[in-house]
C-alpha cells in the first residue's frame, strides 16, 4: 500500500494548548464532574456551520442521500461505494452492521492512509465505529440520540452520502488525541476534510472531500519503515 508524507508533519504546523485543572479531593463528586467538563476541550467542536460545510460538499459532488437498503446495495454493486478494509492498522466496532462498512472510494483511501500513519506512530489500531448510513437508519438513530444530525435538509448527516466515518476517540491517550487533531488540522487546512469531535459518542466524525483523491495522487511515496527519518529530512534536522 502506498504511504504518503502526511503522517506526522502536522506536529510542526500547529500547536495546541490543552487546558488543565486542579482536583479538589474534599468534594470528589461535584468536582469530578467539573473536571470532566474542563477536560473536553476539542480542536473541532461540532457546529451548525460544520454541518452546512459537509452538505455543501455533498451537493458539490451531486451525491444522493441514500434512502434505504435497496439504494445502498445498488451503489455497492456499481462500485460507487467500496468496502473499508480491515488490516493490522484498522478494525471495526463489532456492533457495526457489515452491510454499512462501506464508503466512497476517496473516503476509504483516507481512512486507510490515516490508520497506517497512526499505526506507524503508536503501533495500535484505529477503530471505525460508523461509515455509510441510509436515511432510514438515520431517522431511527435520531429517535435514540438527540445529538445525531437530521436525515434531510441543509444540515443532514453526511454519512448518508457515504463521505463520512466516525473513528473511535474513547480510550486514546492525550498524546494520541493530539496527534489525531494535528493530522486533521493539516487536512482541513488543505480543504480535504471537515472534522468534528463528538462528545457523547467520543468519536472523530470526519467528512472526506472528493478532492482527497486528486490530492493523494500528488503526494510523494515514502518508505513505511522510515517515516521519522523522512520527516527529519524535510525539516532540515538530523
Amino acid at each position: 500500500m502506498r504511504q504518503f508524507v502526511i503522517l506526522s508533519l502536522l506536529a510542526s504546523l500547529c500547536g495546541v494548548a490543552f487546558g488543565a485543572s486542579a482536583t479538589n479531593l474534599h468534594r470528589p463528586i461535584r468536582h469530578r464532574r467539573h473536571f470532566r467538563s474542563l477536560r473536553w476541550n476539542p480542536m473541532f467542536r461540532p457546529s451548525h456551520d460544520s454541518l452546512l460545510l459537509q452538505n455543501e460538499e455533498v451537493d458539490r459532488l451531486a451525491l444522493p442521500r441514500i434512502q434505504d437498503d435497496d439504494e445502498l446495495e445498488a451503489l455497492k454493486a456499481s462500485g460507487a461505494l467500496l468496502p473499508i478494509r480491515t488490516s493490522e492498522a484498522l478494525r471495526f466496532d463489532p456492533r457495526l452492521d457489515p452491510s454499512r462498512r462501506f464508503s466512497r472510494p476517496w473516503t476509504r483511501d483516507f481512512v486507510e492512509d490515516l490508520s497506517q500513519a497512526y499505526y506507524q506512530r503508536f503501533h495500535q489500531q484505529i477503530q471505525v465505529n460508523s461509515a455509510v448510513r441510509t436515511v432510514k437508519v438515520q431517522k431511527r438513530l435520531r429517535r435514540h440520540n438527540r445529538n445525531a444530525a437530521p436525515a434531510d435538509e441543509d444540515t443532514a448527516s453526511s454519512h448518508l452520502a457515504g463521505l463520512t466515518v466516525d473513528l473511535q476517540r474513547r480510550g486514546m491517550t492525550k498524546q494520541q488525541v493530539r496527534w489525531m487533531e494535528h493530522y486533521l488540522y493539516y487536512m482541513k487546512a488543505l480543504g480535504l476534510v471537515e472534522p468534528e469531535e463528538e462528545r457523547r459518542q467520543w468519536v472523530f466524525h470526519i467528512m472526506v472531500s472528493g478532492r482527497y483523491a486528486d490530492w493523494r495522487e500528488t503526494q510523494s511515496i515514502v518508505p513505511i519503515e522510515r517515516p521519522d527519518t523522512q520527516l527529519a529530512a524535510d525539516n532540515g534536522t538530523k
